[in-house]
């Protein structure tokens, strides 16, 4: 097998994922025939696409393909290091969420919509593949559009319940709004290139063109990606969306929005200080929010959804790091922050995914996703917590897990940031504040762990929680081994990271290889010492395990209520910004010597879309409840409306014309 054989391997996986749901269309509803051949196919495209990206990754004479296009007369599509890059955790996350389903959603017990989730889900990796190869603005747009469609069928699978369906509509909306900014993108992009094609941006553009460019493209892929205040759809979709798509849409679609934005941005010209300085603020608010936001969630899935968004602004303050190093002409600055914007979409892709897929296990087994429901559950879905503690250690940055990486590059990148004049400032605040996620993020697992694994069962929906079947635990311990793999031997990263970091700085300064300018081989070796220090030490604690009581606390006959809740847990931190968060607290207070009961709950409301677009959407339909008036249903007043919209333009128009008519004539 040849390099040639890359390109038509990924459109031969694109094909067959198109084509995976269809026979489940046509069979009876009640049969697994459908789901299972749907499955087949997504493994099958998997095997297909990861082998074509593992080729265009290990070389450098990427396919190109040429056709028909009627727009524009013709349209290309390659497979670039870049594009392989990204398409790895589509075709990847896209055979494992289809055997994860398997169990998760059976056809057998969702008659009335498997079928359709197994459609969509396959037109999903077609979608995005497409748009990744696309090197035209309308078969990027195409696969855009797909993408953004099945994603909107796909998070309404539960299409009877309002939550869905208040959650799809949102989503559907912003994707659309998303839509409508990257067509005036590529409106702005031809006149500006005279072309559709997404090559490099002339010098002689203005950089008013420019401008208008870079905030278009800001807009279009940020609501895709989710950075902060773009972010109001996400978590309500990943919330409720069945858990295998969510892990679809938080490890992999966010992405395509991050990939639209280092595809364009190393086209346009050299960029101004302004625009990376803008990148990093927009990352660390990102970051930061989000992990603040996850904190204060009961709900399991709505928690990982806000966990997204923080590692969308570690994503992006990679980018603004990398666009800060090329408006400096500094090429390591470059190869840090887009090398770490590049391997952190990886390892978020990985141990997301993995963590999606161990709250889908807990959902399965318990049929709640309330975090306050739970507990106990280490003894009885053991398997289940090792892989969500896992990916829990990886998400939060501690080696030797995979997270640890990708920020070791951005920790880098900011030191050495500090030595270029008009950036110490930056660098000195994003350093710390990323430190600060990380932290945040650590105090937040401890809590999801410590309530939702151990302790004892709070609801009986907890104790008689089992374990999940098979199809469900392969999944995770594929992506699990991959989030290990990733930290334990970081210097079998370096070469594609390489190759995805050529298509961008092609055209720039020379930049050196990755391993050059980080310690690949000193991470590994630290991961295998703290992984051999953490196997002992477990197995010391094991040894000397004692028999008592789990959260004992001192009570001589402890239940299951005396017991730290994740309101209670995440109390002291969540005070520290309530400033923002501005928790709704309901509270039963005791008023009598013996009174029936007493409690407490507090709520956090989303920070853009409850707070911001929904008051704002009620009074502008207050207002327009006024035009309702003109509507009676009677066919005179409407003419009378026309002669009146008539008469008031000829008004307007005729002087108008007079006075253009007098400055043509001076």
């Amino acid at each position: 097998m040849t390099l040639a054989m890359a390109l038509p391997l990924v459109v031969l996986a694109a094909l067959l994922a198109s084509l995976s749901g269809v026979p489940g269309l046509f069979l009876s509803t009640r049969s697994p025939g459908g789901q299972r051949f749907a499955a087949s196919a997504m493994v099958l495209s998997g095997v297909f696409g990861l082998t074509g990206c593992a080729l265009a990754l290990l070389g450098d004479l990427p396919g190109t393909f040429r056709f028909a296009w009627p727009p524009t007369g013709e349209s290309v599509v390659t497979v670039d290091g870049l594009s392989a890059f990204f398409l790895v955790p589509v075709f990847l996350v896209g055979a494992l969420g289809s055997v994860y389903g398997l169990g998760y959603w059976p056809q057998g017990q969702h008659r009335g919509n498997g079928h359709k989730l197994g459609f969509f889900w396959g037109l999903l990796v077609a979608g995005m593949v497409l748009l990744v190869i696309s090197r035209n603005a309308w078969g990027f747009l195409l696969g855009w559009e797909t993408m953004a469609l099945s994603a909107f069928f796909l998070v309404a699978t539960e299409d009877k319940k309002k939550e869905s369906r208040k959650a799809s509509f949102v989503y559907l909306v912003a994707t659309h709004v998303g839509t409508l900014a990257l067509f005036g993108f590529f409106s702005v992009w031809n006149w500006a290139t005279g072309s559709y094609d997404l090559t490099s941006v002339p010098d002689g553009v203005g950089w008013g063109t420019l401008n208008i460019l870079f905030f278009l493209a800001l807009l279009g892929f940020g609501l895709k990606a989710g950075i902060v205040p773009l972010h109001f759809w996400l978590p309500g979709a990943h919330a409720n969306a069945p858990t295998h798509v969510s892990a679809m849409l938080s490890g992999v679609v966010l992405k395509m929005g991050v990939y639209g934005l280092v595809r364009v941005m190393f086209l346009l010209p050299e960029p101004p200080p302004s625009w990376g300085f803008l990148l990093l603020v927009l990352g660390v608010v990102s970051a930061v929010l989000g992990v603040v936001f996850a904190l204060a969630q009961h709900d399991l899935k709505r928690l990982l959804a806000y966990h997204s968004v923080e590692n969308i602004g570690i994503i992006v303050m990679g980018l603004g790091l990398a666009l800060v190093g090329r408006s400096s002409h500094d090429p390591v600055l470059e190869v840090l922050g887009l090398g770490g914007c590049l391997l952190h979409v990886w390892n978020h892709g990985l141990f997301k995914t993995l963590l999606f897929f161990g709250a889908g296990a807990v959902v399965h087994g318990t049929r709640t996703r309330q975090i306050d429901q739970l507990g106990g559950l280490g003894k009885s879905m053991p398997f289940t917590a090792l892989m969500f503690i896992l990916g829990a250690v990886a998400i939060v940055g501690l080696p030797p897990l995979n997270g640890f990486i990708s920020e070791f590059f951005l920790y880098l990148g900011f030191f050495g940031a500090v030595t270029h004049g008009g950036y110490q400032g930056t660098a000195a605040i994003a350093a710390p504040l990323l430190a600060v996620v990380g932290a945040l993020a650590l105090a937040c697992f401890v809590k999801v762990s410590g309530v939702v694994f151990l302790g004892s069962p709070r609801t009986a929906a907890a104790e008689n929680a089992r374990e999940a079947p098979l199809s469900m635990k392969i999944p995770m311990l594929a992506t699990a081994a991959c989030c290990l793999f990733i930290g334990l031997a970081p210097p079998l990263i370096g070469p594609p990271l390489d190759a995805a970091l050529a298509p961008p700085l092609e055209g720039g300064a020379p930049h050196p290889l990755v391993s050059s300018v980080v310690p690949l081989g000193s991470l590994s070796l630290l991961a295998l010492v703290l992984l051999a220090g953490v196997l002992v030490l477990s197995a010391l604690l094991l040894r000397r395990r004692r028999g008592v009581l789990t959260w004992d606390g001192g009570y001589a006959k402890p239940t299951r209520r005396m017991q730290y809740s994740a309101s209670s847990l995440a109390q002291s931190i969540v005070g520290l910004f309530a400033w923002v968060l501005r928790p709704e607290e309901h509270t039963r207070a005791v008023q009598r010597p013996f009174p029936p009961s007493a409690s407490w709950r507090s709520h956090v409301s989303e920070l853009v879309l409850d707070r911001v677009l929904v008051p704002w959407a009620r009074r502008w339909g207050k207002f327009a409840a006024w035009f309702r008036r003109l509507q009676q249903g009677l066919t005179q007043n409407y003419v009378a409306y026309i002669l009146a919209a008539l008469l008031a333009l000829l008004g307007f128009l005729i002087p108008f014309g007079d006075i253009l008519a007098l400055w043509t004539v001076r």
